[in-house]
């Protein structure tokens, strides 16, 4: 469905963020996009969307294709109406609207009235994934919790009818518990609506779990892909994402060396 071919993409004409990034996202398929802060995985995100030009980027070699057509020069709108909706960092909803309002302004690149009986059966859907949103539809988005407004913004690019939904760490910020939470509902999003998701996340160990394949970014670099189950059993990826030891002690990140796993990876 998706395939990012060896981008490269520059802010400002001048910083080089992505060196030669490639992956692929199959019809129906969770992919995660793992790594720390700084390794170009909302970037990515943003050439896919569309948005890097909000920002002064650039997609200046290799090409994005969707469903067999480029969309790298498209406007985020034109990539939005082809069936491509992103999910931000930092919870972005409307917060003086309601959650029903903030809901229905996902569904306002589709064709049609926001009245119709089209449109009132795709939030009764959302509302069937998120029946906390249900009970609280009148209740001005603002004052919900963190988890609550993730469950908005997630539920407003559901509006959209998407084919491809991309979500920038939709753990961020939350508790344990309510990040479990979050991923099932991914996950039985994923499963029942046959929405094809690519998934930043730096919480490697629920990315991993509902993801069939994974991609570790490093410095604008895929470093290491493969299978998810196949990548959660890797001494590295256990190391420096889970925190394990081969002998199942903790480490802290803190404590790893960056060149280290560079060195095995990329050698």
């Amino acid at each position: 469905m998706l395939n990012v071919n060896n981008i490269e993409v520059v802010y400002s004409d001048v910083i080089l963020v992505l060196r030669g990034v490639s992956l692929e996202v199959g019809d129906g398929e969770i992919v995660s996009l793992l790594g720390a802060n700084g390794a170009g995985k909302s970037t990515t995100l943003k050439a896919i969307s569309g948005m890097l030009r909000t920002q002064e980027g650039e997609v200046t070699r290799g090409s994005i294709e969707f469903e067999g057509e480029r969309i790298d020069r498209l406007t985020p709108d034109e990539i939005v109406r082809r069936g491509i909706t992103q999910v931000f960092e930092g919870r972005r909803i409307f917060e003086h609207l309601t959650v029903e309002e903030n809901l229905l302004t996902g569904m306002l690149s589709r064709p049609g009235s926001i009245r119709s009986a089209a449109v009132r059966q795709d939030l009764e859907q959302v509302y069937a994934f998120f029946p906390r949103l249900r009970d609280f539809r009148k209740r001005t988005a603002g004052y919900l919790s963190g988890g609550e407004q993730q469950m908005v913004v997630i539920g407003r690019a559901l509006m959209a009818k998407p084919k491809l939904m991309l979500l920038d760490e939709p753990s961020l910020g939350l508790a344990p518990l309510l990040v479990q939470e979050i991923f099932e509902i991914i996950h039985r999003i994923n499963r029942e609506s046959g929405v094809s998701m690519l998934i930043v996340e730096q919480n490697a160990n629920v990315a991993l779990q509902v993801a069939s394949t994974a991609y570790v970014m490093e410095t604008g670099r895929i470093v290491l892909d493969g299978p998810a189950e196949q990548l959660a059993q890797n001494a590295d990826i256990k190391e420096f994402y889970l925190g394990l030891t081969q002998l199942g002690e903790r480490k802290s990140y803190r404590d790893v060396k960056h060149y280290k796993r560079r060195k095995r990876w990329l050698g």
